[in-house]
């Protein structure tokens, strides 16, 4: 199936085409393991959903909103070191794990990253600022990440915990973007290549 497909791995697969191999594994399934099936259903069960799975990459190789549908878009997810607030109202990926996505990248803040944009087969592509351009943002490192309060004592450059808002501050309160009031203390180190 991926041979047909033309990917290379599970992880280039979309959502549409994970479904299929797991209807395709079910079919191939039953009569392994079940002696009162015969396998000749199975087979025609095969052959359709192989048929259904053509029909639907013809229909959306022919449009462009039919694949929109059946594979998803591409989405922003930060933009000049800052979350989409856009996007995010409509997205369900876990911070946790575009964290995790972030710092596999070399990527130890937000200040770091022009833009990150989420593909549609789940991959994370990210654009980076030139190191003199590499502006303040909020860590996504594990311990600096943990510092996050809704208290500041020490004026400092600080990044909104929601949207990466970052700015200088001397006292808690709203950040101005989102509205949300939990603050982490923003760094701005170049990245590492």
């Amino acid at each position: 199936m991926l041979r047909l497909s033309g990917k290379k791995g599970v992880r280039q697969l979309s959502i549409f085409e994970v479904a299929i191999i797991i209807a395709l594994g079910s079919a191939a399934g039953d009569p392994m393991f079940n002696d009162e099936m015969a396998i000749i259903p199975s087979v025609i069960v095969f052959g359709a959903v192989l048929l259904f799975y053509r029909l639907l990459t013809y229909l959306a190789a022919k449009s462009k909103r039919f694949e929109d549908i059946l594979e998803g878009k591409a989405m922003y997810v930060i933009e000049d070191g800052l979350f989409t607030l856009e996007e995010k109202a409509t997205n369900t990926f876990a911070k946790d794990e575009f964290f995790a996505e972030m710092r596999e990248a070399g990527i130890s803040h937000t200040g770091q990253v022009e833009t990150a944009i989420l593909e549609s087969n789940g991959k994370v592509s990210f654009f980076y600022f030139e190191d003199d351009n590499v502006i303040y943002g909020m860590p996504v490192l594990p311990k600096p990440y943990a510092k996050r309060s809704k208290d500041i004592n020490v004026k400092g450059y600080y990044s909104c915990t929601y949207c990466a808002y970052t700015e200088q501050r001397a006292q808690p309160g709203a950040c101005p973007r989102c509205r949300n009031d939990q603050w982490v203390p923003s760094i701005n180190t170049k990245r590492v290549t």
